[in-house]
């Protein structure tokens, strides 16, 4: 007799989904560490986004992943609740270790499924994959459908952000393959996207942030005319609010956009360390 499938959807606080449609949904959430001096938080639990913004730049904290004891803890848990399979959804390989500590748990808890999913993206584009993940769950679809059906999704998502300055990328870093140095000196805002190894890289090059926003805004509607798609928009820091609220509406207003979900709202404290106040971003998910 086929063993019944009950699935556990795992992910890390840097999917800057809502609380709601996380508990609301089931899914379980790993924090991401936020580390000052004397002082360690755990992300969006025992800090929010803006009082990090506050305290910069004066102050700018360090970033770690979760613990293997924690991750190990929470598989056990879930194995212990009755569930036999794991999709387990994660940062950017190429932007954290997050992902390696997960796959160094799973290897260690028998008797059970575990799929650990390297994302290649951050915030709401890794939140667009638990989305889905949540929904076909809900559908009835087996495990191995939903890893098949979520590898495709990920790698078609696409994601758009532009930061005020790079020197938090810099520091932290995660300046990739963006050039920045020269880019300061002459007021070039970089368009700034993600590879396929799950790297950023310049998309695109713009001279000042009002047009950096409404080229970004262009590229996007692009990817939002061709077909059905999911759309996040994120920024980081009260100040970058009221912009993103503007590309959201210049976006929802695309001619012959035929636009599902919306997902909105500010990137979490890991993700704002390292973009630091003033980020824009843009997430697009094709639909089947």
């Amino acid at each position: 007799m086929t063993q019944k499938e009950r699935i556990a959807i795992v992910t890390d606080s840097t999917c800057d989904l809502e609380r709601e449609f996380i508990e609301k949904n089931d899914v379980h959430v790993l924090p991401l560490k936020i580390n000052y001096p004397g002082k360690e938080y755990r992300d969006r639990i025992d800090i929010e986004p803006q009082e990090i913004y506050e305290k910069m730049p004066a102050e700018i904290p360090k970033t770690s992943m979760p613990g293997l004891g924690e991750i190990m803890e929470l598989f056990t848990k879930l194995k212990e609740q009755g569930f036999n399979r794991i999709l387990s959804m994660h940062i950017s390989g190429g932007l954290s270790g997050t992902v390696n500590i997960v796959q160094m748990a799973a290897r260690q808890i028998s008797e059970m499924r575990i799929e650990v999913l390297d994302s290649r993206a951050l915030s709401l584009g890794l939140g667009f994959l638990v989305n889905k993940a949540v929904r076909l769950r809900e559908a009835g679809y087996l495990f191995d459908e939903i890893v098949e059906k979520i590898k495709k999704s990920r790698d078609e998502i696409k994601v758009f952000f532009v930061v005020k300055t790079l020197e938090y990328l810099r520091k932290g870093g995660r300046i990739g393959l963006i050039e920045g140095t020269l880019g300061n000196l002459l007021n070039i805002k970089p368009i700034v996207s993600i590879n396929e190894q799950g790297k950023y890289f310049t998309y695109s090059k713009v001279r000042g942030r009002k047009k950096s926003l409404e080229e970004m805004v262009e590229i996007a509607k692009e990817y939002i005319r061709e077909k059905a798609v999911n759309l996040a928009v994120m920024y980081s820091g009260t100040e970058a609010e009221a912009e993103a609220l503007e590309v959201r509406e210049k976006l929802l207003n695309t001619n012959c956009a035929d636009i599902r979900e919306i997902f909105w709202g500010q990137i979490g404290p890991s993700m704002g360390v390292h973009a630091g106040p003033g980020l824009v971003g843009v997430g697009i998910q094709p639909v089947d």
